[in-house]
């Protein structure tokens, strides 16, 4: 069984690939930008690691959401919405949560399968 870790912090891995199936750890924007610019530099942090391992965004599997408050669920599904291609919706779930930091609006996790 092979296991590889990339980017690793001591902490953490940017990403993990196993079994055919890469994951991803939470994506953040620090600018401190509303909810719809965090949202976008986090779906282009997520292609970015996405393509570097061996997949893209349509081949992800699963996402999970966190929102620092569900208030802001519209406005970051306007940009997901917009972000993900027809016929290639993965599995998703968005639940509100105390982020690490104050200025955090939302969060993303990932599971994709690699190409």
């Amino acid at each position: 069984m092979e296991i590889k870790r990339y980017e690793g912090t001591g902490r953490m891995s940017r990403a993990v690939v196993h079994n055919g199936t890469i994951y991803l750890c939470g994506q953040t924007c620090l600018d401190g930008k509303d909810v719809k610019e965090q949202t976008k530099v986090v779906l282009e942090k997520i292609e970015t690691l996405l393509n570097k391992y061996g997949s893209d965004k349509n081949n992800i599997l699963s996402t999970t959401i966190y929102l620092k408050d569900m208030s802001l669920f519209q406005e970051m599904n306007e940009v997901w919405d917009a972000w993900v291609k027809d016929g290639n919706e993965p599995a998703r779930a968005c639940v509100e949560a105390k982020l690490a930091r104050e200025d955090i609006l939302v969060e993303m996790s990932v599971i994709a399968a690699v190409k």
